[in-house]
């Protein structure tokens, strides 16, 4: 069966997006990662929010767009209410998370979903659908911005360490959710 993981690259302060939602922070700090190279073959579909759809990628235009730096190609479901009125290729879209979790787990074929989009992955946590959380922490502050995990007034969710990998220029931070 598809697990969901949330795959992400977050500053050392906890800031996956600078203010505004400013990607071009994180193409200076890209470079090999096993690990992530490793995952791309094991993710079977995408479950991407609305914003990441529509062009946070910090390698937009550039022969490394998309996820996985390119590497990765395959189902998308995008969670969002504003459908375009052309069809995009690979891609479904879903009104709301169980469908698009639905979705996500028959497109992938037993291999992983990867949660692209902060909320999306909130709002995974939330349903308690999301299985997985790898975080590759780079060598940055961005002192703002969209936090890897934002839950105003606070909350305890419990993880359970699967794996600390570091690479020339992050750290690979594995979890798994705790239920």
């Amino acid at each position: 069966m598809s697990k969901l993981l949330y795959s992400v690259t977050m500053s050392a302060d906890g800031f996956i997006a600078g203010p505004g939602g400013d990607m071009s922070w994180l193409s200076a700090h890209l470079g090999p990662n096993p690990v992530a190279e490793e995952l791309a073959g094991r993710v079977g579909a995408l479950l991407v929010g609305n914003r990441t759809f529509r062009g946070d990628d910090p390698n937009r235009g550039t022969e490394k767009e998309g996820a996985f730096e390119g590497a990765w190609q395959g189902p998308q479901i995008v969670l969002t209410r504003h459908v375009p009125d052309a069809p995009v290729p690979d891609v479904t879209f879903a009104g709301d998370l169980a469908t698009a979790v639905a979705a996500a787990k028959a497109a992938a074929g037993g291999r992983y979903v990867n949660v692209l989009g902060a909320d999306v992955a909130r709002q995974c946590l939330a349903a308690g659908e999301l299985d997985e959380v790898l975080t590759i922490v780079a060598p940055v502050l961005l002192g703002d911005g969209t936090r890897l995990f934002d839950h105003p007034g606070g909350t305890n969710v419990r993880l359970e360490r699967l794996g600390v990998t570091p690479v020339p220029h992050a750290t690979n931070l594995w979890y798994r959710v705790v239920r």
